[in-house]
């Protein structure tokens, strides 16, 4: 699996080496990305752009943390331990996007 491709959880606390995501959406993390950027770049026509590869970090880390701390239900160190992240980045992430 590259590290790209996000595995797909059947249970919360394991992970799998399958690439693909359950029947409801076929599509992987990695594609939407994909067809995203292709989307983006399509609609700039040519035209200059600079930092895209911060732009998509935020992009989606912002949703990713949401998700989490509501999968946690707001505990801190379960989700520093889900994300594998330590409790004091973690902060520091919550605190960039305005969720803490």
């Amino acid at each position: 699996m590259s590290t790209h491709e996000a595995p797909v959880v059947n249970n919360p606390m394991e992970t799998s080496n399958n690439t693909q995501l359950p029947a409801e959406n076929t599509q992987t993390l990695r594609d939407s990305v994909e067809k995203a950027l292709e989307s983006y770049f399509a609609q700039l026509d040519g035209q200059p752009v600079s930092d895209v590869y911060e732009m998509v970090l935020s992009e989606v880390e912002a949703p990713l943390l949401e998700v989490v701390m509501r999968y946690t239900k707001d505990n801190q160190t379960k989700a520093a331990v889900l994300l594998g992240l330590n409790r004091g980045t973690l902060r520091k992430k919550l605190k960039q996007f305005g969720m803490l």
